[in-house]
């Protein structure tokens, strides 16, 4: 009963930290969320994992496996298992506990709003994305219209980067929502923009019009490339600050390509100052990509490597997933040389102590091998294209602590679920193609059923323990890898005492040695802090003014007229920032 209270005390405690004020930043407390969508094209004659671990990469591919293993998501209302095949129709159900990162606390501004014509002008800050998408949700602009400001229904036409800032024009019916697009599509809007860049930027007009292509959907990043879409900006500087090194340009896009006016100034040499993409040595070198990269096809991948601090051995590493160590008890003997599916893998019962077992050969997933570059784009990657996307892959880890290398995995089954939670198959006629499902207490669905998976069959499994009673047996799971404590200079997402992070710290490196406290090695001195509901390493919180970048849609002309707001702050002759 101690034990019980305790573990509640720690977790109510972790839920506060995480929806505690941070002056700067806007933060929402995670929730179950259940989502819904249908097969996408890509995805038809793959195994879901295969599937989500090259869709998705905030997680390990372990976590993936057991995440499908534990049963949160459906397709067509039964349980889908790791090599279930995702075919023509399918309608797949998750079931998440969502973390949505902190946006900027800065209001979204309403600039107008003619109720008579139907629409609304807003403000819209960095750091805040336009639609749900990714980890983003209840901080997204519709959904803090509709629930922060009373707008049920807007129609947003024209799509800022979550990074920029500036205005945009929502239609609130359907009706004029088709008018204003045909004004954007024709191109008669005036789009006009201002930014920040690095360098002395030339006083005269200067025009891009190079075509732009993305490579990398995961990523969204976007080259020049002459299979690209064309596109065209015209630049032209407002003053040069020589103590910061960076100028302030007047930025007019005609056309409306992804990342436009950030490529473009990357390709002409002045990237924007502060973008965490495009203005990067650790990812484009001193070049900063000016005058674009080498576009020559190359077949060269290679597999995943962990950073430094987390020394894998072979069978260890959460991104491979073709081992059976997690199928056997936790003390059972090390398998050498054996690869086993994942539906295939036998039970400790099955073997005797210091026996190998021989199983087929599977073949490596795409993410195992590094192949899941360049899956999704419409050209043949370069050399120089795959070392870009995977330079920004390892620091998009590394900016958000290698959480997807420290999962927590379970060998319970129905963890990773809310306790009494299932989101029912609804009829044939009422099913939506995608967003979120309806969450129901209380309901059944098909557990331990298998969608389209051959030859298995399973009884039906207990439903996931309560938080209370997950906590209590937390420490006897042990995390596979190194727990690296909040980066300095950051705030942790949640408190640090040790009666706080005890229950939830991994006691054992990858090897089964304890860890022990080392002045030298300052990185051991606290531990790192899991959710209490789903165990997802919890991040430090970013710094307010690392959540934008120096880009600001400034003003729109339109037949419904010219809109305009406030220049930004950092747009000032002689302003300065924290670099």
């Amino acid at each position: 009963m101690a034990s019980e209270t305790a573990a509640r005390d720690t977790a109510e405690a972790v839920q506060q930290q995480l929806a505690k004020a941070v002056p700067g930043l806007k933060k929402i407390p995670p929730y179950w969320y259940p989502y819904t969508t249908m097969a996408k094209g890509r995805w038809l004659g793959r195994e879901i994992l295969e599937v989500v671990s090259t869709e998705f990469r905030d997680r390990s591919m372990e976590y993936y496996r057991y995440a499908l293993e534990s049963g949160v998501t459906t397709i067509n209302g039964k349980v889908a298992k790791p090599d279930t095949i995702v075919r023509n129709g399918d309608r797949i159900e998750n079931i998440v506990h969502r973390h949505e990162p902190p946006v900027t606390a800065t209001p979204v501004k309403i600039i107008h709003h003619d109720k008579e014509r139907e629409f609304i002008v807003v403000n819209k800050p960095g750091s805040i994305p336009v639609h749900a998408s990714g980890r983003y949700f209840r901080n997204s602009l519709i959904e803090i219209l509709k629930n922060d400001l009373g707008f049920d229904k807007v129609h947003p036409i024209n799509r800022l980067d979550r990074l920029t800032s500036g205005l945009m024009i929502m239609p609130l019916s359907g009706t004029r929502a088709a008018e204003i697009s045909k004004e954007f599509l024709a191109g008669t809007v005036r789009k006009e923009y201002v930014a920040r860049c690095k360098g002395e930027f030339p006083e005269e007009e200067v025009v891009c019009e190079q075509p732009l292509l993305t490579i990398d959907r995961q990523m969204g990043l976007n080259v020049v490339h002459p299979e690209g879409k064309p596109a065209k900006t015209i630049f032209k500087r407002l003053h040069y600050d020589a103590n910061t090194d960076t100028s302030v340009v007047h930025c007019r896009p005609l056309t409306g390509r992804s990342h436009q006016i950030r490529v473009h100034l990357q390709y002409l040499g002045y990237p924007i100052a502060n973008d965490p993409v495009y203005s990067e040595t650790k990812i484009w070198g001193e070049n900063l990509g000016k005058g674009g990269i080498d576009i020559t096809p190359s077949e060269e991948r290679s597999a995943p490597v962990a950073p430094a601090q987390f020394s894998f051995s072979g069978d260890a590493n959460p991104e491979a997933i073709s081992r059976l160590r997690e199928a056997l008890a936790p003390d059972s003997p090390s398998v050498d040389g054996s690869v086993i599916g994942t539906s295939d893998a036998p039970t400790p019962d099955m073997i005797d102590d210091g026996a190998k077992i021989e199983a087929p050969a599977r073949k490596l997933l795409p993410r195992e091998t590094g192949h899941d570059i360049g899956m999704g784009s419409p050209v043949p990657l370069s050399a120089d294209m795959v070392g870009i996307i995977t330079r920004l892959r390892n620091m998009k880890d590394e900016d958000e602590d290698w959480s997807r290398w420290r999962d927590v995995v379970f060998r319970g089954r129905r963890m990773l679920s809310p306790y009494g939670v299932q989101s029912p198959l609804p009829p044939q006629n009422r099913r939506k193609r995608g967003g979120p499902a309806e969450l129901l207490a209380g309901s059944t669905t098909n557990v331990g059923d298998d969608a389209n998976v051959g030859g298995y069959s399973a009884k039906p499994e207990p439903p996931q323990l309560t938080v209370e009673e997950a906590l209590t047996k937390v420490q006897q799971f042990q995390a596979d890898s190194y727990h690296a404590p909040p980066q300095p200079g950051h705030s942790p997402t949640a408190g640090s005492s040790s009666n706080l992070d005890q229950p939830m710290r991994g006691d054992k490196d990858a090897n089964g040695a304890a860890l022990t406290a080392d002045s030298s090695n300052p990185v051991e001195s606290e531990g790192q802090l899991y959710c209490p509901e789903c165990f997802l390493p919890l991040h430090p919180d970013p710094k307010p003014e690392r959540l934008y970048i120096f880009l600001h849609a400034l003003r729109y002309t339109t037949s419904l007229g010219c809109f305009e707001s406030e220049m930004p702050e950092w747009a000032a002759e002689g302003w300065t920032w924290e670099k």
